[in-house]
């Protein structure tokens, strides 16, 4: 008898949980920033998108870059030939940190106000790293390469 017991007082706190679950799901989505497909195509396509008229900086095979500026700030558009190109990107700049918007074959980066405001526009993924600061350390070096990547923990330490 004492397992018939168990068995319905387990279901009511979990079936009260699922409710609870459920209810929640929809309760905030008319404060939800509205998130469109993530756009693709060209860099002069996605520019047009943004609302930017693309000053091209770089006109290569592997990537192509602009400089945008719109009324929501400035920042870089960057398109790739490939996903791993992008990826490669990605992990170099994460070593300056900043703000990223990343779709397929594209990042946009800039200031993070900048990048939230153009996610409304190009759908996509942001991505944040933390800020590297280069400024006057004990040793006098600037963070430099010379840590041998031993991690960022104050670039105080001397090899």
């Amino acid at each position: 008898m004492r397992t018939q017991r168990t068995r319905p007082a387990l279901a009511v706190p979990a079936l009260a949980l699922a409710m609870v679950l459920l209810s929640g799901c929809g309760a905030n989505d008319d404060e939800a920033p509205k998130v469109p497909k993530t756009a693709t195509g060209s860099l002069e396509r996605l520019a047009e998108q943004a609302t930017c008229d693309p000053n091209v900086q770089t006109d290569a095979e592997e990537l192509r870059q602009a400089n945008c500026t719109t009324d929501d700030g400035r920042y870089i558009l960057t398109t790739f030939a490939t996903d791993r190109g992008l990826r490669e990107w990605i992990n170099e700049a994460d070593d300056y940190g900043g703000s990223y918007l990343v779709g397929r074959k594209w990042v946009a980066s800039g200031d993070a106000k900048v990048v939230e405001s153009l996610r409304g526009r190009l759908g996509g993924t942001v991505e944040t790293a933390p800020e590297h600061h280069s400024g006057s350390d004990d040793d006098g070096g600037g963070g430099g390469e010379s840590d041998g990547g031993a991690g960022h923990s104050g670039h105080t330490g001397k090899s």
